[in-house]
């Protein structure tokens, strides 16, 4: 088959796979839908900071953990398959299980978070092997555009996905609402997999047995030797804590005014459309394969999201403004920190890097504990305060970091 031939299909296959898992993904959103249904078992401000720190930091903190277990895989395409028939499955555990919910409780609290700890992780494993064959299969010059367009389709996708969600909240009853919507992804994901079998990967080279001693002093001497990825890291670790904070926006505006299901849809659309608004805007203006004014405009958006819930007033139509830049944000941060990683790692290191880049996220594990465990006893406004202050640190990487196999010094 010709490598042009090739590249068209493989290009197509992660598309599939992204309008499926975004469609998947707006059913489970973890800024509206999950801390809505978590707050509707008993969940509190501590349990949604423990469940965002697991969805979020703890997923790329399992990345080293898998990596070690991916790496010396010639193929990485079964890998990437299990991690994801795994997710299926927990979803639609979780969606059985949220139909006979019941009344509030701690275990049912509990089983949420361990159902979706599952889910969680088991994309951290599918996420090693994903980075890794589109590094392989995608040429260089053409993984911004995938990155770009595949964000630009998936938000179409889901603004249909988002109506769906707002009817099912709002004409049906809890807990058959929420059953209804993690048993729909499920499926969803489960299609999402022809993608996928489509892919053409090249097998890799037997790789030598490496002691764990050896890999680990690899992974010093990538961290000691590489500045962009040190940087790459400071930026994940300062700005990249906006992707664990948004949650909380949804538990505030709870305390501000009552959030029904179909306000919770309401959130949720607007979200998208934010994030389909954001896409368009990095299509039609974003040059040539350089990053340094997105990861610019990437800290100035995620800064201001949570002062954006202080600042408007304390009415649905206002707030729901805050969930526009969620969108934003989010979608901007998914392009740079994929963008960005694959650009500085190479066909031969990527894996390590990707697994490198989970375990240095800590702050995305330790920021929504603390933030959840801080609002409590300082309140929302000062702890949205502290995250948008800690969130500027991240200019000095937008201002420094550089990508030296691109055009320029982007």
């Amino acid at each position: 088959m010709q490598e042009a031939t090739v590249q068209k299909r493989n290009f197509t296959a992660f598309l599939i796979h992204a309008l499926f898992l975004a469609l998947t993904l707006n059913f489970i959103d973890i800024n509206t839908v999950v801390p809505s249904m978590l707050s509707q078992a008993g969940g509190t401000a501590v349990h949604m900071g423990i469940l965002s720190a697991i969805m979020v930091g703890g997923t790329k903190f399992m990345q080293l953990v898998f990596a070690g277990m991916i790496v010396p895989l010639r193929k990485k395409k079964p890998a990437l398959l299990a991690g994801i028939y795994i997710r299926v499955a927990a979803l639609l555990v979780l969606g059985l299980f949220l139909g006979n919910l019941g009344g509030e409780a701690q275990w049912k609290v509990w089983t949420i978070i361990l159902v979706m700890t599952v889910f969680s992780f088991s994309g951290a494993y599918a996420n090693i092997s994903y980075t890794d064959i589109m590094g392989k299969v995608i040429l260089p010059e053409k993984r911004k555009k995938l990155l770009v367009v595949k964000q630009l389709i998936s938000s179409v996708g889901v603004i249909v996905s988002a109506l769906l969600v707002k009817v099912i909240l709002s004409q049906i009853s809890y807990p058959a609402n929420y059953s209804l919507l993690f048993i729909l992804a499920g499926l969803l994901l489960l299609l999402g997999t022809i993608g996928f079998w489509m892919i053409l990967e090249p097998a890799a080279p037997v790789p030598v047995r490496t002691p764990l001693h050896e890999k680990y002093r690899e992974f010093w001497k990538v961290l000691k030797e590489d500045p962009n990825f040190r940087k790459y890291l400071f930026l994940i670790n300062t700005s990249g804590v906006i992707v664990s904070t948004l949650p909380f926006l949804l538990l505030y505006g709870r305390s501000l005014f009552p959030v029904d299901g179909g306000m919770t849809g309401t959130f949720l659309l607007v979200q998208m459309v934010g994030a389909l608004g954001a896409n368009i805007a990095l299509t039609l203006f974003s040059k040539g394969q350089r990053y340094r004014s997105m990861i610019y405009l990437f800290v100035i958006v995620s800064a201001l999201t949570p002062l954006g819930a202080l600042l408007l007033p304390a009415a649905p139509l206002w707030y729901s403004l805050v969930f526009l830049l969620s969108g934003v944000s989010f979608t901007i941060s998914q392009i740079v920190s994929s963008g960005v990683l694959l650009e500085i790692s190479t066909n031969e290191n990527r894996a390590v890097y990707t697994g490198l880049s989970g375990a240095g996220s800590i702050m995305q594990v330790v920021y929504p504990l603390l933030a959840g465990y801080l609002v409590g006893i300082i309140g929302f406004p000062a702890v949205f305060i502290m995250t948008s202050l800690y969130i500027v640190l991240g200019l000095y990487a937008a201002k420094t970091i550089h990508c030296e196999r691109l055009v320029g010094a982007n």
